[in-house]
């Protein structure tokens, strides 16, 4: 609880006085929030809700008070309208703590948004509490009509984690804390082959280097990442793998920033090479990554948004910091510090219910469950044998209502004790 109050100034500082760090590049016009495929119109609620006030609107109201605020329903968008957001960053993961920084998200359109999906770049550079310093910029851009779609995930980190045992958090022995100097490429460009269905590949590239002993040190000669690591002829102090991927994607989201309507699917296939690019591994790695979201009301502003994913070593040995785990990617295993849960196969599905808390859409909150089941060879560990439930509520904070970026925060609680606390932008899924 010693949180909430740190939250509730948080809000109220977004609200009333953080107001203008927060930076909306609006074009004249305003993008509808419609899907680009053909959609049942059975499935579909009778009157989309729009959001009609954000924060941007609220700053423009205290400084123009002779001004009406810009509150249109149903905005037409500019083909090359950009919406930005600029905010500063202030985080808290259970595997950083405390982070500060600065946060910013664009989204855009390449074309006619009738044929052209919404394109976002987001990127940020952050100092967290236990001394590490974290920038990232991704991307998720659409060509013109969405002929072409390109995919990135970009890193530069010198931060820490706690290596835990394989198998799930019921196998949490042998636990470490390693610090780490991290790079990561992950490219990829996919063409479209029919409507909402596109094939394509890229280039992934992990390199941690500088591994060594953070706090506290005596663990570390007995810790799973130790054992695992000479046990498979792996290096102590670095762990680098290169390799090239084969993707099938199927987007009919029609919004990859907050999605109200519609599905993701998609399989990527990973096959890393020893000495590619000074690569220490060989080994092959599926994931399949489903979402979906389902109105509950006529308007939509009560909706179920549904997450599953599937990451599984098909052959060779990754190397221990290379094991599929949830919170690595993003915000997956919500209630779980990032790395507790890990092995060779890991399945993971997640349901949240995401509503409005006011009528002009300025506020929401979501309630979340989500579980994790892990299989790992080597501490004998089986898929759907196991399950690390989590559960968990937030509050949202509407930045931009062209783009439907939301500022949120989370709690979530796990088994064992453990939980999080989570700040930032966008949704989780």
């Amino acid at each position: 609880m010693r949180a909430l109050p740190f939250f509730v100034s948080i809000w109220l500082g977004c609200a009333v006085i953080g107001i203008p760090l927060v930076h909306a590049q609006e074009p004249q016009e305003q993008p509808r929030d419609t899907p680009v495929e053909p959609t049942d119109a059975a499935s579909m609620p009778d009157r989309p809700f729009h959001a009609t006030l954000d924060v941007g609107d609220i700053w423009h109201r205290i400084r123009h008070k002779d001004q009406p605020l810009a509150t249109d329903e149903a905005p037409q968008p500019r083909p090359d309208g950009r919406f930005v957001v600029f905010a500063p960053s202030i985080g808290s993961r259970p595997a950083t703590g405390l982070t500060l920084g600065l946060n910013g998200n664009m989204a855009f359109f390449r074309g006619d948004s009738n044929s052209t999906h919404l394109s976002t770049l987001s990127g940020g550079f952050r100092i967290s509490q236990k001394k590490q310093v974290l920038s990232n910029l991704r991307y998720a851009v659409f060509g013109l009509d969405d002929v072409w779609y390109f995919d990135g995930d970009n890193r530069a980190n010198w931060t820490s984690i706690n290596a835990y045992g394989l198998g799930g958090s019921s196998s949490a022995g042998g636990t470490a804390n390693l610090k780490f100097d991290l790079l990561r490429f992950y490219e990829a460009v996919y063409r479209r082959v029919k409507p909402g269905l596109f094939v394509g590949g890229g280039l992934n590239v992990n390199n941690r280097y500088n591994i060594r002993a953070g706090e506290p040190e005596p663990n570390l000669a007995s810790s799973a990442y130790v054992t695992y690591t000479l046990d498979h002829g792996f290096p102590l102090d670095h762990q680098f793998s290169a390799g090239a991927n084969a993707a099938v994607r199927y987007d009919t989201r029609d919004n990859a920033i907050n999605a109200a309507r519609g599905w993701l699917a998609a399989a990527t296939y990973r096959t890393f090479f020893k000495g590619l690019l000074g690569s220490d591994a060989t080994y092959q790695q599926l994931t399949i990554d489903v979402r979906t979201y389902k109105a509950l009301t006529r308007t939509g502003s009560q909706r179920l948004a549904f997450w599953m994913i599937t990451d599984v070593v098909t052959g060779g040995v990754a190397p221990f910091l290379d094991l599929p785990t949830t919170g690595g990617d993003a915000r997956s295993g919500r209630g779980y510090t990032e790395g507790l849960n890990r092995g060779e196969r890991l399945a993971y599905g997640e349901v949240e219910y995401r509503g409005a808390l006011t009528p002009n859409g300025l506020a929401g909150f979501v309630a979340f469950l989500n579980t994790t089941t892990i299989g790992s060879s080597e501490t004998g560990a089986h898929l759907f044998e196991n399950a690390e439930p989590a559960a968990g509520v937030g509050l949202r904070l509407l930045l931009n209502k062209r783009s439907r970026t939301n500022f949120y925060t989370d709690w979530g609680w796990g088994t064992g004790g453990s939980r999080g606390f989570y700040l930032g932008i966008q949704e989780a899924f």
